[in-house]
């Protein structure tokens, strides 16, 4: 999902576009998908990010689909009133930069082996964004305890559940400067780590 204006971001950049420690946020997140055991890429993009669309039509491995723009709810519907896509689908948002093909992994499972059929909420609890200095720009509950991490998967029955995970890696969502400040020192920090 990656049409989306991300005027918060206050980017000169189209958000999908805007740079994580020198590359695109879009980039990574299809480096995570490629990773991962997931079949097929598509890449809801709109009118409101024109580079975005222009820069994955030329991304190998990826299926770029022109939605309105009318924001992540509406564009998602609009996606799966089309025939040629079915559940289940992995939704996932281009601002999730520190994903991983092995999370990936691990949150369609249980879909691979048909062992559900619900669709899913990826969510955090609001604590871990706190503590990690991001934004928390919606919540799941009255109460405030989780935040959806943009990661989700649409099944094919009525059913429905929410996953909560506390990996960092699904609770940086890059909406403002300081969340892409955050996800750039989280990088760095991976990278010192692995030496």
């Amino acid at each position: 999902m990656c049409g989306g204006k991300g005027t918060r971001l206050e980017s000169p950049r189209e958000k999908p576009l805007h740079p994580i420690d020198g590359v695109a946020m879009v980039d990574r997140v299809l480096a995570g998908l490629e990773e991962s055991r997931v079949d097929a890429v598509y890449a809801a993009v709109s009118p409101n990010a024109p580079e975005t669309r222009t820069h994955l039509e030329s991304t190998d491995g990826v299926t770029t689909i022109e939605t309105d723009g009318d924001g992540y709810v509406a564009d998602l519907v609009e996606l799966l009133e089309r025939p040629a896509i079915e559940p289940p689908i992995l939704t996932v948002a281009a601002d999730v930069p520190l994903l991983e093909g092995a999370v990936v992994d691990r949150i369609v499972e249980p879909y691979r082996d048909r062992d559900t059929t619900a669709s899913l909420t990826v969510a955090v609890p609001v604590a871990l964004k706190r503590r990690l200095g991001v934004s928390v720009d919606a919540t799941l509950e009255a109460d405030d305890h989780l935040a959806p991490t943009g990661v989700n998967v649409v099944g094919d029955s009525d059913e429905s559940m929410t996953r909560v995970h506390y990996d960092p890696r699904l609770a940086i969502n890059v909406n403002r400067r300081e969340d892409a400040r955050t996800a750039t020192a989280q990088l760095s920090a991976a990278a010192t780590e692995d030496r």
